[in-house]
C-alpha cells in the first residue's frame, strides 16, 4: 500500500472509532434507563392511545371551527339581536 492509502486507512479507523464511541453510550446515560424499560405496546394499549388521540382531535378542531364560527357570524348575530 502506497501513503495515500495508509492515509486513508488511517482516518477510516479515526472515524470508526469515534462512531463506537458514541454508540457505547447511549444506553448508560440519563434515557438509558428509559430505553431499557421500553417495550413493545399490546394491542388494546394501542387501540385505547388511537381512540384518545383521536377524541383529542376531534375537541380541538370541533374548538378551532367553534371559534372560526363565532368571529365569521358571531358578530352578525349579536348585531341582529340588539335591532
Amino acid at each position: 500500500m502506497g501513503l495515500f492509502e495508509m492515509e486513508i486507512v488511517d482516518k477510516a479507523w479515526k472515524v470508526q472509532k469515534k462512531v463506537e464511541d458514541r454508540v457505547k453510550h447511549i444506553g448508560k446515560g440519563r434515557y438509558g434507563r428509559v430505553l431499557k424499560m421500553a417495550r413493545k405496546p399490546t394491542p388494546d394499549e394501542y387501540l385505547k392511545t388511537n381512540q384518545i388521540v383521536a377524541l383529542g382531535i376531534f375537541l380541538i378542531g370541533g374548538l378551532g371551527f367553534l371559534i372560526y364560527w363565532i368571529f365569521e357570524y358571531g358578530a352578525d348575530l349579536l348585531v341582529g339581536l340588539f335591532r
